[in-house]
């Protein structure tokens, strides 16, 4: 039986909401990052990191790279790079709305302390 589109939709929110998977993807959007550099960005423990990186290669999002040593990640493409431009997009749309509304609330509090003196 095949998973509905919307299902398979959470799914793939559901791997991405975490805040370690959501900052290592930012920072692959330039180009294939190696391990310790992701560490030094980061600041979590080692397993931590290999765990979320673990994650994010299993759903097909980022690949590992191995030369010599050094193993580094990058996205598998660039659709990704683009959800989080969009995501950075909505939520500055949203945090824009609610600052004008908290302007708003801010006005409507002060006419309210300006006004004619109670009798």
């Amino acid at each position: 039986m095949q998973v509905p589109l919307y299902q398979a939709k959470a799914e793939f929110f559901r791997m991405l909401g975490h805040p370690v998977r959501i900052r290592v993807l930012e920072l692959l959007q330039n180009g294939p990052v190696p391990v310790r550099e992701l560490l030094n960005e980061i600041e979590i423990e080692p397993s931590n990191l290999s765990q979320q990186l673990a994650v994010l290669r299993r759903s097909g999002i980022v690949v590992s790279i191995r030369d010599g040593s050094t193993v580094s990640y990058a996205l598998a493409g660039g659709d990704v790079a683009e959800l989080l431009r969009a995501a950075r997009r909505i939520l500055t749309e949203l945090l824009v709305g609610q600052s004008e509304l908290l302007a708003e609330l801010r006005h409507a509090d002060t006419s309210v302390h300006t006004g004619p003196p109670p009798l």
